[in-house]
């Protein structure tokens, strides 16, 4: 997914995880598929959060953005704002996705950007736009995400500082 030090968190955020001596922008990255897929995380906060993906190499066979690329970068960000909103003591698991795809692109990268609709104490709910270079909707996603504990042996799978 390329150098994750872009990525902008709020500081106090970085903090609270810095004391946890958890590497941040790993844990919060796109993760092995979004690696594979080319998302870029541009920006992380509980309140938004912005991705890109290009559409090469992420196309069905009549050259079109799949509709699956699309719902992974939904997932992803959704996921990673879900996480913050969650904080240290929460791990976020998507339980509900949801896309309508509204036009196909065949080139360029796509923008998502991740806001939440509802933050509670057990589910998390982002609405997800997901936009092509000249600002047309392609896809519209919502993801609701449950709050579970942090479970000790989670512990052992969180990048370490």
């Amino acid at each position: 997914m390329g150098e994750q030090q872009h990525v902008k968190f709020p500081q106090e955020v970085i903090d609270e995880y810095a004391t946890l001596g958890v590497d941040l922008p790993a844990l919060f990255s796109a993760g092995h598929l979004g690696n594979r897929m080319s998302i870029q995380v541009l920006e992380a906060s509980a309140e938004r959060v912005v991705a890109t993906m290009p559409v090469e190499g992420n196309t069905q066979p009549y050259g079109l953005l799949h509709g699956g690329a699309s719902a992974v970068l939904a997932e992803t960000i959704g996921s990673i704002g879900s996480m913050l909103h969650g904080g240290v003591t929460k791990i976020a698991v998507g339980v509900d996705l949801n896309c309508t795809h509204h036009r196909g692109v065949r080139s360029g990268l796509v923008t998502g950007v991740a806001t939440p609709v509802h933050r509670g104490r057990s589910t998390a709910t982002y609405e997800i736009v997901i936009s092509d270079e000249q600002g047309k909707r392609v896809c519209s996603a919502r993801l609701t995400c449950l709050l579970r504990d942090v479970d000790p042996k989670d512990a052992g799978n969180l990048p370490t500082a």
